[in-house]
C-alpha cells in the first residue's frame, strides 16, 4: 500500500491527517479483500479548486466535499512489480471544515470519512440508489468505528 499526499494548501498543515487516511485505507482494503500492491493518491484543496474539477469533470460548478477519479490500471493490465494505481481523491478542506462544525464532530473524523468514502469510489462503489447508500455508509463508519471515530 502507498499513498501519496499532496497538500495544495500551504497555509494548512494537512501531515496530521495522513497517518489516519492511511490507516482507514487499510482496513478499507481489508473489508474489501483487496490484494496487495496498490496505491492511491490523496490531495487537499480549498472550495475555489475543487468547484473549478467538479465543473471540468462532473458539468457541476459547484463546490464539493470530495472528488474520486479512478484510474485502475488493472483493466489495462498492471506492469508487474509495481502497485496497482487505484486513482486519485481529491478532498476541500474548506468543505471539511464546514462539515465537521456542522455535524458536530472533529476535524479528523470528517476528513477520514471524506477519504474512506473517496477510496470506495475508487474501488468501483457507488450510492445512486438507497441500497447501496445504506451498504457503503456501513462500510464507512465501520473503518471510522475501528478507528475510535465512529458515531457516539
Amino acid at each position: 500500500m502507498e499513498v501519496l499526499f499532496n497538500n495544495e494548501l500551504p497555509q494548512e498543515d494537512t501531515s496530521r491527517f495522513e497517518a489516519l487516511i492511511e490507516q482507514g485505507f487499510a482496513l478499507a482494503a481489508e473489508l474489501k479483500d483487496l490484494p496487495e500492491p496498490w496505491e492511491v493518491s490523496v490531495s487537499f484543496v480549498d472550495d475555489e479548486t475543487i468547484a473549478a474539477l467538479n465543473a471540468q469533470y462532473r458539468g457541476k460548478p459547484t463546490s464539493t466535499d470530495v472528488l474520486s477519479f479512478p484510474q485502475d490500471d488493472e483493466e489495462f493490465g498492471a506492469v508487474e512489480g509495481l502497485p496497482r494505481m487505484l486513482g486519485d481523491i481529491v478532498i476541500s478542506l474548506d468543505r471539511a471544515k464546514e462539515q465537521a462544525s456542522e455535524y458536530g464532530h472533529s476535524l479528523e473524523r470528517e476528513v477520514l470519512f471524506l477519504a474512506v468514502h473517496g477510496f470506495f469510489h475508487l474501488l468501483g462503489h457507488d450510492h445512486e440508489t438507497e441500497e447501496e447508500r445504506q451498504v457503503m455508509r456501513s462500510w464507512e463508519e465501520r473503518v471510522l468505528r475501528e478507528l475510535g471515530l465512529g458515531r457516539d
